[in-house]
């Protein structure tokens, strides 16, 4: 995550520090992601694909303080996500499926909606 320059490869900390932070958290989240790869997730809590995501959300809401908003926390994690190699994205991402799969979440939203002869656009 590059942070906007002052004067040479000073980053402008004393301008917003939540920014500074937000970097620092943003390397560490990447590193964390690394390390999740492959790792199972089923047999202990707090294991490392679970520290990851925690890290993920933790690296979303300084990026939506830093940033003034949401969307600038969803930018923060799509940034991590883009400097990760794909393997373990996707990994991450079967993850968050399980978890929301195993908590519930399709049956939160009600039944399915029909979906008819409807094309896939106009459903």
């Amino acid at each position: 995550m590059k942070l906007p320059q002052k004067h040479g490869n000073a980053p402008q900390a004393e301008v917003n520090p939540a920014l500074a932070d937000l970097a620092q958290l943003d390397e560490a989240t990447v590193a964390l992601l690394g390390r999740a790869k492959g790792a199972s997730w089923y047999e202990d809590v707090g294991n490392e694909v679970d520290i990851a995501v925690a890290a993920l959300c933790r690296l979303r809401r300084a990026g939506a303080g830093a940033r003034g908003g949401s969307d600038g926390g969803d930018e923060a994690v799509r940034e991590a996500f883009a400097r990760t190699d794909s393997e373990t994205v996707i990994w991450i991402a079967s993850r968050t499926i399980s978890y929301l799969d195993e908590h519930g979440f399709p049956e939160g939203l009600g039944p399915p909606p029909s979906t008819g002869d409807a094309p896939v656009g106009e459903r």
